[in-house]
Parts: C-alpha cells; structure tokens; sequence
C-alpha cells in the first residue's frame, strides 16, 4: 500500500490526479467487501478494473465485473461495487468528472460500516 492511501473500512484509495473539473483515483476493495451504495450530486464517475472480480450496482441493474470491464456510472445514480473474492484484492481505476470532486459529496443509502450522510 502506498504511503499516502486513504485507509477506510472496506479497502483503501489513493488519488492520483486532482485538476479543475476532474480527478483520478485507484481505489482497492479488500476481500468480501464493499462499498456503501451511495450517490454523487456533482459528478459522474467511470470505473476500469485492473484487477480481481466483483459486483457493481448502478442504478436497478447489477453487472458482474473482471480484469478490463468498464462501468459508466452516470450522475445522480445510485451505485456501489462490491469485491466478491475471498482471497484476493479487486483494484479499481477511477476518473471522476465535473464540476465538484471532493469527498463529500456523497450521499450514502446503505453502508456495511455504519457511516451515514
């Protein structure tokens, strides 16, 4: 793990880019778990997994992921992804785009970790 990953309940992530209108980011979800089902006001988001499989949420529809998937996860849309390995890490690589990417904007539906807002 990097020395400057954010650490939090399901993995960890680490920005790599922050400029006007966009960031990027790869994010690790941690064996069996996963992210709250959450929402963004201000951006869109894509994501491309580098490694590992999982179970992403966008919207009503659910799609299993591996190594090379792309998901689109437009704005407003309710969204989690969730790593459905026992053993290994799901890595993911994440370009967010719009007017706002800070961190709180997130709205959270459920959380496995008990985090709210």
């Amino acid at each position: 793990m990097p020395d400057n990953a954010i650490i939090r309940p399901w993995g960890w992530y680490v920005t790599t880019l922050q400029m006007p209108g966009y960031k990027t980011k790869v994010f690790v979800v941690s064996p069996g778990k996963r992210l709250s089902l959450q929402s963004h006001a201000k951006r869109k988001e894509m994501w491309s997994i580098v490694k590992g499989e999982g179970l992403c949420t966008v919207g009503s529809n659910l799609i299993q992921v591996s190594e090379n998937s792309l998901i689109s996860v437009p704005m407003g849309a309710k969204h989690r992804i969730e790593n459905l390995s026992p053993v290994q890490d799901l890595v993911v690589s994440e370009v967010q785009i719009g007017d706002y990417v800070e961190e709180d904007d997130i709205v959270r539906y459920e959380d496995d970790f008990g985090r709210e807002g």
